[in-house]
């Protein structure tokens, strides 16, 4: 501040101390930022995760939640439903998703005789998801349950995704690809 005696120009000396602006700052972003996390969290992600414990076939889930999408972690039931599983997710989730895309990843048991028979039919699918003729999936898996034997396919569709659920003994394998897939995106469960 600048005062003015008989024509002489005086500055008022003002000391800034740097410790309680930074200490100030750094404590307003952590509460803005902590806010807007526990608001995610328990505002936004906690009725999701209500909701997927409601879900049947439903053994646990984890939902991310970022701008565009609700990335949702699963570990199924053998005997899950797995396109009831994505329909059930997205109504009683519809509060929390919003108009945010859902998409699931399963986390399957771990069986090495599943991937083979997977990658032999890997280029058959990705062909058909290609050109959208989706009908060539469920006849691609019905041959390999002739070819091998124990395993069994299935397969169903909506609006949003095809539903790929293999059985061989024991072990499972769940896919669930898009039927619009990201741009020069991949298959993040296959």
């Amino acid at each position: 501040m600048v005062a003015t005696r008989k024509g002489v120009f005086y500055s008022m000396n003002i000391k800034l101390r740097i410790v309680p602006i930074i200490l100030t700052a750094v404590l307003s972003a952590g509460l803005l930022f902590g806010g807007w996390f526990l608001y995610k969290q328990v505002v936004v992600a906690g009725p999701l995760e209500e909701a997927l414990r409601e879900v049947p076939g439903v053994v646990s889930g984890k939902p991310v939640i970022d701008a565009d999408h609700v990335n949702v972690h699963l570990k199924l039931a053998p005997d899950a439903d797995l396109r009831e599983v994505y329909e059930r997710i997205v109504t009683q989730g519809a509060p929390a998703i919003g108009d945010r895309k859902v998409r699931l990843f399963i986390e399957d048991s771990e069986d090495a005789g599943l991937e083979p028979i997977w990658s032999a039919v890997l280029f058959d699918v990705a062909e058909a998801m290609e050109t959208r003729r989706y009908s060539k999936i469920p006849a691609a898996l019905k041959e390999l349950e002739q070819a091998y034997p124990g395993f069994k396919a299935s397969t169903e569709i909506d609006a949003d995704n095809v539903y790929i659920t293999m059985r061989r003994g024991d072990a499972v394998k769940h896919v669930v690809l898009p039927r619009i897939p990201d741009t020069l995106g991949v298959w993040p469960n296959a």
